[in-house]
Order: C-alpha cells, then structure tokens, then sequence
C-alpha cells in the first residue's frame, strides 16, 4: 500500500511541478520534488521498500523528463542508498534538519545528473552541462518544497503506520 501511495504522490507532485516550472518561467532550472521524496524514503522506509520505490519515483521522472532513460532511475536509488548511508551517520530529526538533506541531495543527484549527461552527449548536442548555472536555484527551490512537504509526508507515514499496527492490536 505505501509503494502505490508514493507511486501516486510521486505523479501527483511531478505534474505540479512541471506546471509550476512552466508558470514561472524557470527555463534553465526545476523544481526537484523527487529527491525530497527519495530523501524521506532514505529516512522512513525500510531498504527493500524504499529502494522499489525509489526506483519507481526515479523511472516516472524518467519518463516525463525527456532525458536519457534510466538516468533518474539510477539516480534516485543512487541518491537513496547514499541517503541511507548519511542517516547513519548524521542524526536527521525536524523540518530544518529534513531541508538541509534532501538540499544536500539534490546538490549531490543534480551534480551527477549533469556529469552523467555530458558522459553521453555528443560535444555540441544539447546542454550537458548547461544544468550546472541553474543548480543553487534548483538546491533552493528544492529546500522551499521540502520544507511545505514535510509536514504531508509525517502525516502519510503516521496514518500508514496507524493502519498497519491496527490490525495487530485487535
């Protein structure tokens, strides 16, 4: 159930974002929403759930990208598996400390996205690094997104753990 609701948010905030970008007029930069949600997953979700779902997020940004295949996909259980590691590490607790790492996140998945495109482009085809300029704009985008959805994002995982638990309680 948490993996078709996170395939759902993910559309949901893909589409928001796409119409976000275009009515603000950001040609050279985005919106990340799925890296906050790829963060959360690297948080919450145990390894083989998060890693599905990250794998899911990652292949529908793929698809309503327009970029290289199996670029984000990789990128998003990259960014997971790397943020797994980190929370091991450093203790993530509250909004302030949620935004400082999916920014964190999103500067690590942006700086590959761009290292990865130009490792497949032609010189002269398309802008393989031209994603770099428009990457703290993307890093502070990205850490306003996450800050207003932290809050929906607990209160998904508290319902789906209410939801979970309640069974076994009767």
């Amino acid at each position: 159930m948490k993996f078709l609701v996170t395939i759902a948010l993910a559309l949901l905030l893909l589409t928001l974002e796409s119409v976000l970008v275009q009515q603000l007029g950001l040609a050279i930069s985005r919106i990340d929403v799925t890296v906050v949600l790829v963060a959360f997953l690297a948080l919450r979700a145990s390894m083989q759930e998060g890693a599905w779902s990250s794998f899911a997020v990652g292949y529908l940004l793929d698809l309503m990208s327009g970029q290289p295949t199996g670029l984000f996909t990789f990128l998003a259980v990259f960014t997971f598996l790397v943020g797994k590691l980190v929370v091991k590490l450093v203790d993530v607790r509250g909004r302030a400390a949620f935004v400082l790492f999916a920014m964190g996140a999103d500067v690590g998945h942006g700086m590959l996205a761009g290292f990865f495109t130009w490792l497949t482009t032609k010189a002269g085809e398309g802008p393989a690094l031209g994603v770099l300029p428009g990457l703290p704009l993307q890093v502070m985008l990205t850490g306003v997104a996450a800050a207003l959805l932290y809050p929906l994002l607990r209160r998904f995982e508290v319902s789906q753990d209410r939801n979970s638990s309640a069974g076994l309680l009767r």
